[in-house]
């Protein structure tokens, strides 16, 4: 039986359903092997030599896979259908040869399908094929440059930006992006704009809504009504004049469909109507593929295989009747710049079933949804509109009026599906106007002037992120989610309500890239990159000829910071940053001088624990700090860098800190005798910024010791761990030994009394067998006659034994343990006390006794 291999388990059950018992399905559960995160895996020096090694986890999977192979003797690698996927089938191709279970006459074939379906994998394994190399070396390149940049870039960030966490070779672009649109919004000065719209009435009566277009015989630009006082006077000008219908002119119109999804629309789309991330979007596509409902969800393509379209073409018949199928089927180009991603569009496997047809989770049924309904729309007839405008002015030219509206003449696809919008936009035309004809009057019901501000660039969202990175060629459908995601990761992005808003991190990082490695956070150099990379996946281009450019520029600019001192680096930042960390003041004044000693100037420094905030030249005589950022912009409650004092007990200030590990509680400051004051987590549900002195002390109390435990006097104790509030029963907190046991809530750490606690130790014991639980001797012999110490019979797994110190002797079984002597006992001893190393330690006992 031949072995094929998958990505994931949920994938090879799908499968194994169609190809039966004639084929061993095996998983790898992902990469097999990956570069050790160290120095010298990737060797410029030898050609680029990569050294590669086996995850942990996947040794496992890596021998289940050679022992299938060591019965059947043939190989078929069915991995995902791109780069990653051929990656993949390469990595366990190599694994496997390097541990022999792929010989020289072991049959190994690569076999693909854009769908899990019983067709599409019958259909790839009649057309097998060898691992592609061109695929797999630009993979080979990108993995390549990705570690490159990491490990000689990230150190320097290390070095020069205390706090700083690491920088990548795409997602230091991507966060670029996010801080400077961030800037662009601080730059930004609303401007005040005016506009005049007035309700008319037909002769009829019927009402209708008309916008000012031509004032004074000009026509109105945005900007040209600046202020109240010229809104107040083209008000004038329409009240002072009779008004007419010009003109009425009615146009069809019509609406075509979306194109089918394919990586970046689906994760656009899922944001925009869902609020899924990106990294949700394309983990819930994953689960749908799997389970062979969609085709495969990395892709460029938007192009649908023929009878895809002309089974969407008789569902939209069967579902909504002849006049809603287009008379020839709509056709798709791609727009790929690498064919090699450009696989078939996402859609649906079976079009004739919708979301409600199938057991799905709710995430699951919701993108399933999206994409039934989008692959639907795209085939269906485009809807058919009149729109119309309508012209009312003054005899004499001076004041015109323009009303617009639209009517919906035909559905088409918007019965089914209408793409969602980035930002809310109001559209005049959606308006129905009522009959009108020209030359008729105008009746002025009402007109309204109305102030405006012009508004700043929106934040992005990760749907509109994604569309960016997509329109400057950076990143590709296999990167998108996972460049998003890490730049939250790393802290150097927050979310907040769907927008992508900078840190501080993310801010000092972007600024110490953009002046000491410009070109590498370059748009254009990136996206040529990534144009490089996919000439090597179409075979046009040499990997390694890529890697040697790339890395003798590289490394001399890595090279050329060396020399760079921390404080230069500081001051660089704070030159680029001023603008946003010091505006010019209202009075003239200098924006650096520090408000608090009026001699130091204001500057940009790192904190230890990460982060940035605002300082005094003069520290330490002046101590004024303010959190980084413009002035004013910080919370009155947020955490400065130098601890937030909340009061002083038995004269030692107490104050609340941010660490590298959360914030803390710590009483007095830190000095030579006492480098280490004692300190206290605070809890995840006690917001820092709202801590008082009150619950201060009394974390700085913990652990609390609730008492001794009635039964063997040893202390039971209460405190909050890792992983919440427990109690320990043991001589000190700092023990392994004893038992935990959970407490439900943080105050029980306060308030828990020793019955309670006897109580919760007691359930812990009994929960897990009597593990941990003191075992009880069956005999005690009394003290060892010449080392001292308890002799006792204890019952264990595998029989009775002699306990004495740390040493465990068997008893033999023809030893009745109710009958054995003290004799017997210290013999057992002896003999087993220089195999456990014992006896050394037993007579240094025996000389500090005697």
């Amino acid at each position: 039986m031949p072995v094929v291999v998958v990505e994931s388990p949920a994938k090879a059950k799908t499968i194994n359903k169609y190809l039966g018992k004639e084929y061993t399905v095996l998983a790898s559960y992902g990469h097999v092997r990956d570069l050790p995160p160290k120095d010298g895996s990737v060797d410029p020096d030898s050609r680029f030599a990569m050294t590669w090694e086996v995850a942990s986890d996947s040794k496992k999977h890596v021998k289940a896979i050679a022992d299938a192979l060591a019965e059947d003797g043939e190989l078929i690698l069915a991995t995902d259908p791109d780069r990653e996927g051929e990656a993949i089938s390469w990595h366990l191709q190599e694994a496997l040869t390097k541990r022999r279970s792929i010989k020289k006459d072991t049959p190994v074939s690569r076999v693909t399908f854009n769908a899990i379906t019983k067709a599409a994998v019958e259909e790839a394994m009649k057309n097998p094929r060898q691992v592609d190399m061109p695929l797999v070396e630009a993979y080979l390149a990108r993995r390549a440059l990705d570690y490159l940049v990491g490990f000689n870039l990230s150190p320097v960030l290390w070095r020069k930006l205390p706090g700083a966490k690491s920088a990548g070779r795409v997602q230091s672009v991507c966060l670029r992006l996010i801080v400077e649109r961030e800037m662009e919004i601080e730059a930004f000065r609303a401007r005040e704009y005016w506009s005049v719209k007035a309700i008319l009435a037909t002769p009829r009566g019927q009402e209708y809504e008309a916008r000012l277009t031509v004032l004074a015989g000009k026509k109105l630009d945005r900007y040209d009504i600046e202020n109240a006082t010229q809104a107040e006077l083209a008000v004038q000008a329409i009240t002072s004049r009779d008004l007419a219908v010009q003109s009425v002119e009615a146009k069809p119109a019509s609406r075509n469909p979306s194109a089918p999804f394919m990586t970046s629309t689906l994760q656009q789309e899922a944001s925009r109507k869902f609020g899924m991330g990106a990294r949700q979007t394309m983990s819930t596509a994953q689960r749908l593929y799997e389970a062979g409902h969609i085709t495969y969800m990395r892709t460029d393509g938007i192009d649908m295989a023929p009878e895809a379209v002309t089974e969407t073409r008789a569902a939209i018949k069967d579902r909504y009747g002849a006049e809603y199928v287009p008379s020839g089927p709509r056709i798709y180009k791609n727009k790929a710049k690498n064919a090699q991603e450009a696989h078939e569009c996402i859609r649906p496997t079976v079009m004739s079933k919708d979301a409600a047809s199938l057991n799905l989770e709710a995430d699951q049924r919701k993108l399933y949804d999206l994409i039934w309904k989008r692959t639907i729309a795209c085939q269906m007839e485009a809807a058919r509109l009149e729109r119309t405008t309508v012209d009312v002015g003054s005899r004499d030219g001076q004041v015109v009026m323009r009303a617009t509206g639209q009517v919906l003449l035909f559905d088409g696809f918007l019965r089914v599906y209408e793409e969602g919008r980035d930002d809310s936009v109001v559209d005049d035309d959606d308006k129905r106007l009522p009959q009108i004809a020209k030359g008729e009057a105008a009746e002025k019901r009402t007109i309204t002037p109305e102030q405006h501000f012009t508004q700043p660039p929106p934040r992005y969202t990760e749907a509109t992120l994604v569309k960016r990175m997509e329109e400057l060629g950076i990143g590709r459908p296999s990167t998108y989610a996972s460049i998003v995601t890490t730049i939250q990761d790393r802290g150097y992005v927050r979310k907040d309500k769907n927008r992508l808003f900078p840190e501080d991190k993310g801010r000092l990082v972007t600024a110490f890239l953009e002046n000491y490695f410009r070109k590498y956070v370059g748009y254009d150099f990136t996206a040529s990159l990534e144009e490089e990379l996919d000439d090597v996946s179409a075979g046009n281009r040499d990997y390694q000829t890529v890697l040697d450019r790339f890395w003798r520029d590289f490394s001399a600019a890595i090279a050329e910071t060396s020399e760079l001192r921390i404080t230069d680096v500081l001051e660089k930042i704070n030159e680029v940053l001023e603008p946003h960390l010091f505006p010019p003041n209202e009075d003239g004044t200098d924006p650096r001088l520090c408000p608090n000693c009026g001699a130091g100037r204001l500057s940009m420094r790192t904190a230890r624990s990460g982060g940035a905030f605002i300082g005094c030249s003069n520290y330490p005589e002046c101590r004024y700090t303010r959190a980084f950022g413009p002035p004013g912009a910080e919370d009155d409650g947020a955490i400065p860098p130098d601890g937030k004092l909340l009061g002083e007990d038995q004269g030692d200030e107490i104050r609340v800190f941010k660490g590298r590990f959360g914030p803390y509680v710590q009483r007095g400051a830190a000095t030579e005798e006492t480098p280490k004051p004692p300190r206290q987590s605070i809890p995840k549900d006690w917001p820092p910024e709202e801590l008082e002195l009150e619950r201060a002390l009394m974390l700085l109390s913990l652990p609390r010791k609730v008492g001794d435990h009635p039964e063997d006097g040893i202390a039971v104790w209460a405190n909050i761990g890792r992983y919440g509030p427990y109690l320990k029963h043991a001589e000190s907190t700092s023990d392994r030994g004893g038992t935990n046991a959970n407490l439900e809530s943080l105050d029980e750490v306060f308030t828990v009394g020793m019955n309670r606690a006897v109580q919760l130790l007691a359930e812990k014991v009994a929960s897990r067998g009597g593990r941990g639980k003191a075992a009880k001797p069956l005999r005690e012999l009394g003290e060892h006659p010449t080392d001292g110490g308890p002799v006792n019979v204890m019952d264990g797994k595998y029989g009775p034994y002699i306990k004495w110190e740390k040493v465990n002797a068997t008893l033999p079984k023809e030893i009745d343990p109710s009958a054995v002597t003290m004799d017997q006992a210290v013999q057992l001893i002896a003999e087993k006390a220089p195999k456990k190393g014992t006896r050394k330690k037993t007579t240094r006992k025996a000389k500090a006794k005697g």
